[in-house]
C-alpha cells in the first residue's frame, strides 16, 4: 500500500501543474518501456526486470524491458533523453554510473542533470574488489601487499565508469602499478579472472554477490565507508587501510519534460515496490540497502552526484575521453 506521504506528493504535483486527478488517471495509455543500458543477465538487468515485473501490476500495463547496450550506457541514456516525455519510457540504471560517465568525457553530448528527471531512488550499493575463488589472500591489505610485489605485471578488470574510478583510487591509495583492462560487461571478465589472466576485478555488488554464491569469485572488501546493513560480513576498504567512500545507487529516470503528475505516479509505484517486504528482500539478496525518495530528493541527489564525480575523476587521475 502507498503511504500517505507518497499519495500527498502525487496530489501536490498534479495541483502544481494545473492538472486534475482525472487527467492523471489516464496514465499510462500504452505499454511502458524500461530501458536497460547493460546486457541481459547482467546485475543491472536483474534489477530492471524485477522492478518491471512488480510495477506492471500497479500500472495495469505491460512493462517491456529493452536492453540498449553499448558506449558504457550512453546509448541507453541518449535513447531515453530523446524519447517522448510522456512517462512511457523509463530508464532504470545507476545514478552514480550516469554521473561518472559524463564526468569522464571532455565534451559530453548532453547535460544529464538538465536532460533527465529522477523519478526516485531504489537502493544504495557498494562496488566490490573481487579475486578468483582459490586466491590465497584473505584480506584486502594482504592482497595489496602481493600486488605491490608484482609491480606492473598486476592487472584488474572493470566494466563501468564507477568501477574505473574505484579501481584507479584503490591502486593509487595502495601504491600499485596494476594495469586496468576494460571489458564490455561485467560477465566478460569472469573467465579471465577465474583463469588468472587478471588478478582482480572491481565488480558491482549485484553481480559480485551472485557470482560468489555460484563459486566464481570471492570479494575482499566493499567501497563504502560503512559496512552494508544487508551484508555486514564484507569489510570496507577503509577498515583495510584504504580511505575510500563510494556508493553506487540505482534509480529510475525519465526525460526532463515529463509532466510532474506522471513523475509522481511513477514514484509512487516505484516506492511501493522498494519498500515492500518482497522488494527489500530482493535488494538485500544483492547486498544492497533499499532506498526510497521523493522525485525532488532524488533529483537533488543526482545533481550532487554529478558534482562529486567531477572531483572523483580528478582525484583518481583518470584521463577524460573524446
Amino acid at each position: 500500500m502507498l503511504t500517505r506521504r507518497y499519495f500527498t506528493i502525487g496530489t501536490a504535483a498534479a495541483c502544481a501543474a494545473g492538472v486534475g486527478p482525472a487527467w492523471a488517471q489516464n496514465y499510462p495509455t500504452q505499454d511502458i518501456r524500461f530501458v536497460c543500458g547493460f546486457a541481459a543477465g547482467s546485475g543491472a538487468d536483474v534489477i530492471v526486470r524485477f522492478f518491471a515485473e512488480k510495477m506492471k501490476a500497479l500500472a495495469k500495463r505491460n512493462i517491456i524491458v529493452e536492453n540498449r547496450v553499448g558506449a558504457v550506457g550512453n546509448i541507453a541514456t541518449e535513447y531515453t533523453i530523446r524519447a517522448k516525455p510522456d512517462g512511457h519510457t523509463v530508464y532504470v540504471t545507476g545514478g552514480s554510473a550516469l554521473a561518472a560517465g559524463q564526468s569522464m568525457m571532455k565534451q559530453p553530448p548532453f547535460d544529464i542533470g538538465k536532460a533527465l528527471q529522477t523519478v526516485g531512488t531504489i537502493n544504495r550499493q557498494p562496488l566490490m574488489i573481487a579475486v578468483r575463488t582459490d586466491a590465497p589472500w584473505k584480506s584486502l591489505r594482504e592482497f595489496a601487499e602481493a600486488m605491490r610485489a608484482k609491480g606492473n605485471r598486476a592487472s584488474y578488470g572493470t566494466a563501468n565508469p564507477s568501477a574505473r574510478v574505484v579501481g584507479a583510487m584503490f591502486t593509487k591509495l595502495a601504491g600499485l602499478e596494476a594495469i586496468e583492462v576494460q571489458y564490455r560487461t561485467g560477465a566478460d571478465f569472469l573467465n579471465d579472472l577465474a583463469a588468472g589472466n587478471i588478478d582482480f576485478s572491481i565488480a558491482d555488488n549485484v553481480m559480485a554477490v551472485a557470482q560468489e554464491k555460484a563459486g566464481r569469485l570471492r570479494s575482499l572488501a566493499v567501497s563504502t565507508a560503512e559496512r552494508m546493513q544487508a551484508a555486514p560480513e564484507y569489510p570496507t576498504m577503509r577498515e583495510e587501510g584504504f580511505d575510500t567512500n563510494l556508493s553506487g545507487w540505482f534509480a529510475a529516470f525519465v526525460p526532463a519534460d515529463t509532466p510532474k503528475p506522471i513523475v509522481a505516479q511513477l514514484n509512487g509505484w516505484l516506492n511501493e515496490v522498494v519498500l515492500s517486504p518482497e522488494g527489500k528482500a530482493f535488494l538485500n539478496t544483492f547486498a544492497s540497502d533499499p532506498w526510497a525518495n521523493t522525485p525532488e530528493e532524488a533529483q537533488a541527489q543526482f545533481l550532487r552526484e554529478i558534482k562529486n564525480w567531477e572531483d572523483y575523476v580528478k582525484l583518481a587521475n583518470i584521463e577524460k575521453q573524446g
